[in-house]
């Protein structure tokens, strides 16, 4: 079993960390622009760390008008870990906490995988709209993991 940390960046900037865990895609492919170290980013971000202190990913709540976009990033060398699942996982726990209805991801047409993030989000419970989101209704008062 992993051993990973949920730490919130509050407030969140752009560092060599999360340059890392983006590996070679562009950062303007999640709306995050061309950031340079040290830039402030919006919304909330929270980082995993795994035992060794190494980071091995993100994720990031947007929240507007009672529902949130989320996004999931998570290390090259940390994929197919389960590190995915414990993120969104804690998004969808910190949603709740908020009282949101509604977590959603839109995957970028430029991703270069598309089929797979949308495949694994709709093993998650995520469901297509006719907007080209993947929505997910918010458990409300669930409270699943501690901490």
């Amino acid at each position: 079993m992993h051993t990973w940390e949920w730490i919130p960046e509050t407030p969140a900037s752009w560092d060599a960390r999360k340059a890392g865990v983006l590996g070679t895609l562009d950062p303007a492919l999640f709306g995050l622009g061309r950031p340079e170290s040290g830039d402030a980013l919006g919304d909330e971000w929270w980082r995993v760390e795994d035992g060794g202190g190494r980071t091995v990913a993100y994720g990031r709540l947007d929240e507007s008008w009672g529902d949130a976009e989320i996004l999931v990033l998570v290390h090259p060398e940390a994929r197919r870990t389960g590190v995915g699942s414990f993120v969104l996982s804690r998004l969808e726990n910190e949603a709740g906490r908020r009282g949101l209805t509604y977590i959603y991801n839109v995957v970028p047409d430029q991703h270069p995988d598309p089929e797979q993030v949308t495949g694994w989000l709709g093993a998650h419970g995520f469901v297509g709209n006719d907007v080209g989101e993947l929505r997910k209704q918010v458990p409300s008062g669930a409270v699943r993991h501690g901490g």
